[in-house]
């Protein structure tokens, strides 16, 4: 569904993605994480076509992205702060994004509904905590159906009951066949949410594999603690190289 091949990226002398090669297929969930400046946000802006590589292709749904805009109706993008028209009201941001795709008669309002946004539909964004601005976001990003689903931080800000109502909507969404691309800190997130883990460091892929293959690797049950292992090991590795 997303191809990527050979993607570099480099903002001056500061080489931010070196060569990086990855196949996201249809129906998987992706969990992508790294330390501070691993290249996350990056790679995923290159998918939105936010960001210009300086060399490589990327390619969604077998069709190259480049100077070709049509495929971001096939991505909802949850953004880990969303900025909106300060005086625009919830209810004027939603009627505007659905006015941009008139051609789309079903919306997907289950977010909507859950997360009770019609009741507050009359506040303006700048009014808005934290909080209400994810749910918001987060709304958005399912409208449409999207087959692919980039999400960042997604429950970042969120209190508990509205994380999990998220978690389950992921959850159904991944039983319809979507692609979702998942960035978090909160590995016992990821955990619940993803299938596959991409692992950057300093601009490249460190590793990529199912996540229940990492822990039999790595005899842990848990994502954070497999995890932890890995890095470990290498560490060790290199320093007896």
């Amino acid at each position: 569904m997303i191809s990527i091949k050979e993607l570099s990226k480099s903002y001056g002398k500061l080489s931010v993605l070196k060569s990086v090669t990855l196949d996201f297929v249809k129906g998987n969930s992706y969990a992508i994480i790294g330390p501070n400046g691993s290249g996350k946000t990056t790679l995923i802006k290159s998918i939105l076509g936010l960001v210009i590589p300086n060399s490589g292709a990327i390619e969604v749904k077998g069709h190259s992205i480049q100077n070709d805009w049509s495929y971001r109706r096939d991505i909802g993008y949850m953004p880990q702060i969303g900025h909106y028209p300060d005086q625009m009201r919830i209810g004027q941001l939603f009627d505007m994004v659905k006015d941009l795709r008139s051609d789309f008669m079903n919306a997907d309002d289950d977010l909507m509904r859950e997360f009770k946004l019609n009741e507050v539909k009359d506040k303006r964004m700048h009014t808005l905590s934290g909080g209400t601005r994810q749910k918001v976001s987060a709304a958005l990003a399912f409208l449409f159906h999207p087959p692919i689903l980039i999400l960042d931080e997604p429950t970042a800000g969120l209190d508990p009951m509205a994380a999990e109502a998220l978690k389950e909507k992921i959850a159904v969404e991944r039983n319809n066949n979507r692609t979702f691309l998942i960035t978090s800190h909160v590995l016992s997130d990821l955990d619940e949410l993803t299938t596959e883990m991409v692992y950057l460091e300093e601009g490249r892929v460190l590793f990529h594999d199912s996540i229940e293959l990492l822990k039999e690797a790595t005899g842990e049950i848990k994502l954070a603690r497999a995890v932890a292992t890995i890095m470990r090991d290498k560490k060790n590795s290199n320093q007896h190289v």
